[in-house]
């Protein structure tokens, strides 16, 4: 199992086999913290090849600056099919929705991707507080 596109996006969808995404980002701003992003959603492009085939499970954790998990991780099962003969792998997309992704404080984030393999793919976040200039009412 392979990843070979991971994002972190408005919204995603599949599309007959086609990874549609919308407004793929890395930087959070806020005026305030603690704060919550509304709805977000990580889009994964997987590939899969002879001996994948079977039971696999996806884990999605928010990870913190100190290395914490500040919320429960996300779990997803899925079967991979035996390959036909012609072809060479087999693709998925894999869409998971995040409502209410919250940061405690600006920082620098991940989404961590894992798999019974391991890390599979590491998607960075920096939350960051506005400006002053931002801040301040009336301008």
């Amino acid at each position: 199992m392979e990843i070979i596109s991971s994002l972190l996006c408005d919204a995603a969808e599949d599309y007959q086999g086609k990874l549609c995404v919308l407004g793929a980002f890395d930087t959070f701003v806020s005026l305030h913290f603690p704060v919550s992003h509304p709805h977000c959603a990580i889009a994964l492009r997987v590939i899969f090849r002879p001996g994948d085939e079977g039971q696999h499970q996806l884990r999605v954790r928010l990870i913190d600056s100190d290395g914490h998990c500040p919320v429960p991780e996300i779990q997803t099962a899925f079967e991979v099919p035996p390959l036909p003969e012609e072809v060479f792998f087999l693709s998925r997309n894999i869409i998971v929705n995040l409502q209410g992704l919250p940061f405690a404080a600006p920082g620098q984030f991940s989404l961590d991707v894992m798999s019974e393999e391991g890390l599979l793919a590491r998607i960075p976040i920096q939350a960051l507080q506005a400006p002053e200039e931002m801040r301040t009412p009336g301008l």
